[in-house]
């Protein structure tokens, strides 16, 4: 069954959401692990994509964007409108709950402190609890 994480970040800022999303991508990759991003927009996508060559100095994650992945994907996708293959995590900063989620065997959505993002977070966890998925909370300060 397919575990969610909810990580709720202390900053309120958009930006921090993805540069965590980043850090989190590249952990997962080191770990040998596949990612999809599953993302809120075309503009969101882009911008994720631009963040991820550049979110820290010495790092290299690679990534592609579904459309553009070719016949050998990268270890991480992105897309917001794509239904991915099967990964190991599927990291969601959508409003909603993606259809395809249970295809993966985590899921961590990215809760920070904006007001509209807290709320849809709490409508997502209700939506896995209410199903009886493995839930866990990690509070992240910076």
């Amino acid at each position: 069954m397919t575990e969610v994480d909810f990580y709720v970040l202390a900053d309120g800022a958009q930006k921090s959401r993805l540069r965590f999303a980043c850090r989190l991508a590249d952990k997962v990759f080191r770990l040998g692990q596949r990612v999809f991003i599953h993302t809120a927009s075309a503009e969101q996508t882009r911008e994720l994509d631009t963040l991820l060559w550049t979110f820290q100095q010495n790092s290299f994650v690679p990534h592609s964007i579904v459309q553009d992945a070719g016949d050998i994907p990268p270890p991480v996708l992105l897309g917001h409108d794509a239904e991915p293959e099967a990964s190991q995590v599927l990291i969601n900063l959508a409003s909603d709950v993606p259809l395809f989620f249970s295809r993966f065997e985590r899921v961590a959505e990215l809760v920070n402190t904006d007001n509209s993002v807290r709320q849809q977070g709490r409508s997502r966890y209700s939506f896995y609890k209410e199903r009886g998925y493995p839930l866990r909370t990690h509070e992240i300060k910076s």
